[in-house]
């Protein structure tokens, strides 16, 4: 496969571990938790990653298998740690909504936040969930450059 097929795949994989990982395998108390202040948030959210980089990681296996795709140790570890990190750093969500503030997204990141005292958007509608979502998918991208691209 070349390396453009290769980075494909392996974006592919890494996607799909994601869906899965944050919509079906994360748990409530993780979604709950992973964002307050203390280590009852640190801890949460490194659960939460350590289960979506297990749920990559099957992903990338079975690729393997089905489509023969293989990958260096070397290139799948730093792709992946620099997955894992990004991930921990938005899902803390200070950083992320730090980082909107700074770049005008924070309205962006506010739209659809319920109003104080009430429970007017229960849906995951929101723009913090869509700036969160293509942080991840952004990140995506650079782990699967680096995890497929060339090894020579």
């Amino acid at each position: 496969m070349s390396d453009a097929g290769t980075i494909a795949a392996v974006y592919a994989a890494l996607f799909a571990g994601h869906q899965v990982a944050d919509h079906w395998i994360q748990t409530q108390h993780q979604a709950d938790t992973k964002g307050l202040p203390g280590w009852p948030g640190r801890l949460a959210c490194a659960a939460h990653v350590v289960t979506y980089g297990a749920a990559q990681l099957v992903a990338l296996g079975l690729l393997a298998v089905a489509a023969g795709v293989t990958v260096s140790p070397g290139r799948l570890a730093a792709g992946m740690a620099v997955n894992l990190l990004t991930h921990y750093l938005a899902d803390r969500r200070a950083p992320l909504r730090w980082l909107a503030d700074r770049t005008g997204s924070g309205r962006f990141w506010r739209l659809g936040t319920p109003r104080a005292g009430r429970d007017d958007n229960p849906s995951i509608g929101t723009g913090a969930y869509a700036l969160d979502q293509s942080w991840h998918h952004g990140w995506l991208f650079v782990a699967a450059l680096m995890i497929g691209g060339t090894t020579g």
